[in-house]
């Protein structure tokens, strides 16, 4: 993956080298693989552990309501409003040159994600509990005196479960596109390592965007796909959560 060729640097499509070679004479297919696989993993985490936040939070906001969905709200509300670009690359700035792990970056990259973007999530399952609070299942297990946690863990999250699905699927895709262009501007994942939004970062050199379409149009191409399948699978998870919404 990283093994260099300096005798073929910026090489064309040959046999041996199917997509050609970068400019430091690597292989571009083999980093594309690569870099699928952290550019998809730095997704996956972060939205994972943005939904965990976001849901949490959103849940006890709308249940509670009260002092505590107020207090929540303002919390959501002072992230949601905090500048995660400028963030991103202070914090890059600040911690670049101290990690020496090349996968501490992108460690840092999930956690800035994570913190900063649980917001949307949270308001979103919010106002569904809001909703579903107010339907006869719900006021019916109050009544009879069901547990908080039964009540949450077995009608709550159930119900709201299609919204989630449907805002993950987003999501993923648009941390995906965060990472490429976090790592394409610099301050994303270290160079050590490849991701897609790295790779597109070599067609800042004037010879290789003009003359040398197989180094970042591969990654380009990956990139759009992923995103367009992402949000196609988004679109159909969405109708058939919601057949009232089919024509």
């Amino acid at each position: 993956m990283n093994q260099q060729d300096l005798l073929n640097i910026k090489g064309e499509m040959t046999a041996q080298n199917i997509l050609g070679t970068d400019s430091g004479g690597r292989d571009n297919f083999s980093r594309l693989l690569y870099a699928g696989r952290i550019s998809l993993s730095i997704g996956i985490t972060s939205t994972i552990g943005m939904l965990l936040i976001g849901i949490t939070v959103g849940v006890i906001s709308g249940y509670f309501g009260g002092i505590v969905d107020t207090l929540l709200m303002r919390i959501t509300e002072f992230v949601m409003l905090f500048p995660f670009l400028i963030f991103a690359i202070v914090l890059n700035a600040a911690l670049g040159d101290k990690i020496k792990n090349p996968y501490g970056s992108a460690i840092i990259l999930v956690l800035v994600i994570i913190v900063l973007s649980w917001g949307g999530i949270a308001r979103l399952v919010r106002g569904k509990v809001l909703q579903e609070k107010e339907n006869e299942y719900f006021l019916a297990a109050k009544s009879i005196g069901t547990p908080t946690y039964k009540i949450i863990l077995k009608h709550l999250l159930p119900n709201i479960l299609s919204v989630v699905i449907v805002q993950a699927t987003l999501l993923f895709a648009g941390m995906i596109v965060v990472e490429s262009g976090l790592s394409f501007l610099g301050f994303g994942i270290s160079k050590a390592i490849p991701s897609w939004g790295n790779m597109l970062s070599d067609a800042q050199e004037g010879d290789v965007i003009s003359g040398k379409p197989w180094i970042w149009m591969p990654p380009a191409i990956m990139i759009t796909l992923t995103i367009l399948s992402i949000n196609f699978v988004g679109e159909g998870l969405k109708d058939a959560f919601n057949p009232r919404g089919r024509r």
